[in-house]
């Protein structure tokens, strides 16, 4: 019996300590071959868009979420995202942190002699198109604030800026790094679940036992990502899936900045063996508790959409069988730490 034919596995490296790059950032590939995605340093996606729209996530593409790497492992292992070719047609790649595409951080595969057109048209495009923590707005019309701002006595700036009625004012020149723990054993929580934060604050999600995520979503949509339910593009942030064993005495975290007073919603996407979501595992930053959209409405909201056979649990898959219906992508980390992605049919490595 012939032996079968294995294609070719191409190996891209994702960013690294002062880098925003693929490296290579564009190869050729044959139907059969496997891409290898190795993200090092800091926290990046591998995120399928189109030539004509660079930096906005392709509808039904593939999209790893956002794999951080911590700036102290320089010895690895790291996690890898594996992507199987399907056939000979052009695939486009971004990185969907805020600002990465919009300075060159795109790839392609079997581009012919269209990378450098593809890079351009991402390197011209507004941040605004791919920002990976900008929320959107809420309901409230915002209004023009100004503010000045004074460091050690001396007047720096005055700005200017949109402010959402009755959420949180900016106090201080100085950031605070708000801590969330998200899950715990026979825990489906945040906490706290609800904060209130400045612009330029960081949120840091600790991940504990079991498998969770935090994911942007919006009030009207409670359980589902923004990246799905924006009719605007939005790309909310998603810390993709975080499996931590029971016997764990070390935790990984995802944080991001916040960058205005909107309210920002989040939930847990890990729908086995019921919706975390959907049993209250929601979170809000800058609710504003004077209108109708408060977070004890969002949890609400949230967990209206059970089942009447749903039941609360705190059971999770094992950290090697993840599985997420809402973005087709499949997290699988061990020992290499790998992601396969999963699209219209594509083969998982």
């Amino acid at each position: 019996m012939a032996p079968v034919a294995r294609g070719a596995e191409h190996e891209v490296t994702v960013g690294g300590p002062g880098i925003l790059k693929y490296d290579p950032q564009f190869l050729d590939a044959a139907v059969g071959d496997t891409v290898l995605f190795t993200f090092k340093q800091k926290n990046h996606t591998t995120t399928q868009s189109t030539f004509a729209t660079p930096c906005s996530a392709m509808a039904g593409g593939f999209d790893s979420g956002f794999v951080p790497v911590a700036d102290n492992n320089t010895a690895g292992p790291f996690p890898a995202a594996r992507f199987t070719v399907k056939d000979t047609n052009p695939v486009w790649v971004y990185c969907r942190q805020a600002n990465h595409c919009q300075q060159g951080m795109v790839f392609a595969i079997n581009p012919g002699d269209k990378f450098a057109a593809f890079q351009a048209a991402a390197m011209g495009q507004s941040a605004s198109t791919s920002a990976a923590s900008s929320p959107p707005p809420g309901s409230a019309t915002p209004v023009t604030v100004t503010a000045t701002v004074t460091v050690s006595g001396t007047q720096l700036a005055t700005t200017t800026y949109a402010s959402f009625p009755g959420s949180a004012a900016p106090t201080s020149a100085v950031s605070t790094d708000h801590k969330v723990v998200v899950g715990g054993p026979s825990l489906l929580t945040f906490n706290p679940p609800n904060i209130t934060a400045q612009i330029g604050d960081t949120i840091t999600f600790q991940f504990m036992q079991k498998n969770h995520t935090a994911t942007q979503s919006s009030f009207a949509n409670p359980c589902s990502s923004l990246s799905q339910t924006s009719t605007s593009g939005q790309v909310g942030f998603d810390s993709g899936f975080m499996p931590v064993a029971d016997n764990a005495t070390t935790f990984p975290t995802f944080t991001v900045k916040v960058n205005d007073t909107a309210p920002i919603w989040a939930f847990c996407r890990q729908a086995n063996p019921v919706s975390h979501c959907q049993q209250g595992m929601v979170f809000a930053a800058n609710a504003v508790e004077s209108s109708p959209n408060t977070f004890e409405a969002f949890q609400a909201k949230a967990k209206s959409l059970a089942s009447p056979s749903s039941a609360s649990s705190s059971g999770a898959p094992a950290p090697s069988q993840t599985a997420s219906s809402a973005t087709g992508v499949v997290v699988a980390r061990g020992a290499s730490v790998v992601v396969a992605m999963a699209v219209m049919g594509m083969m998982l490595a």
